[in-house]
């Protein structure tokens, strides 16, 4: 009877919660407050980046100390490479077009309409080619490597890698990090080359701007330097996304929330890292350039 009393007696909502102290004597428990939880968020962000640059290190440690097999490395190259063709081909063509059909009034206003060449080429080859090929890839290939280990996280496929005497990042993060490293760049010229296209039919074919025009300022404003302004940035962005992708997957969280979880922060970072180093790699790269032409009007990315 004392116990169904107490227990009936019991309240639906549970009371602040209490800790056993020195002596046995009860201690409340209060909840964290502002500062301390901007602490633990800053806390959080530094110990991940720690993780991401622990992890790229052991990486590019396994990456220079042996070769992986062809016949992981194919599968690798066929999945982030040729299967992301059509999804950056697509891309490249319409951001292609778009970019002309939005200068092409301000351009005809001024007389300036058989100049659009210049002004889209330069874009896409420096800026927006490189950069939207990558992001493709993030949202493609990234979110895809990242559920991808974070399945075999949960499932404890990566340690029973480990109990069989194989290395999970050997095996499983340097071959993915050597096909976007070396993929990226071809996916950056499709993106140009559709996106030089593109732009080229729709002002030419739609938009009535002289051909011959449109093309020879093409070629007198665009140089070699700029096309290797974009390919440079990307290798940085494929392996951006590569390592962010997999360290993602290799701390997901467990059940289905984690793994996607997981997808989606490894976007959401590659994203951001890619934008970052766009940024910083221009930066840089423009300040070398003005060190080494004093006399010339600006950098090259």
């Amino acid at each position: 009877m004392a116990v169904a009393s107490a227990a009936g007696s019991s309240s639906p909502h549970p009371g602040p919660e209490f800790t056993a102290g020195p002596g046995g004597a009860h201690t409340h428990i209060q909840p964290p407050g502002p500062i301390q939880s901007l602490g633990e968020s800053v806390f959080d962000v530094v110990s991940d980046i720690g993780g991401l640059a622990q992890f790229s290190l052991l990486t590019f440690s396994w990456l220079f100390r042996r070769r992986p097999r062809w016949s992981i490395l194919i599968p690798n190259f066929y999945a982030i490479g040729v299967s992301s063709v059509p999804v950056v081909a697509i891309t490249g063509t319409f951001i292609g077009m778009v970019l002309a059909i939005q200068t092409f009034s301000q351009f005809e206003a001024m007389g300036l309409a058989t100049r659009l060449g210049s002004v889209i080429n330069i874009s896409l080859l420096k800026e927006l080619g490189p950069v939207l090929a990558a992001t493709m890839l993030a949202g493609r290939v990234g979110s895809s490597m990242a559920a991808e280990l974070g399945t075999m996280r949960v499932t404890e496929q990566i340690d029973a890698l480990s109990a069989l005497g194989t290395n999970p990042i050997y095996y499983l993060v340097v071959p993915r990090l050597l096909a976007c490293f070396i993929m990226i760049p071809l996916l950056t010229l499709l993106a140009d080359f559709m996106g030089v296209i593109g732009g080229a039919v729709v002002c030419t074919k739609l938009l009535g701007v002289d051909s011959y025009h449109y093309w020879f300022h093409s070629r007198q404003y665009v140089g070699g330097l700029d096309i290797f302004a974009g390919i440079f940035k990307v290798f940085f962005f494929g392996a951006a996304i590569a390592l962010i992708s997999c360290h993602r997957g290799f701390h997901s969280r467990a059940g289905a929330e984690g793994v996607g979880r997981a997808a989606t922060e490894a976007f959401v970072y590659a994203f951001i890292a890619i934008l970052v180093l766009d940024f910083m790699i221009g930066y840089l790269w423009n300040r070398v350039y003005d060190m080494l032409n004093p006399n010339s009007t600006g950098g090259f990315i």
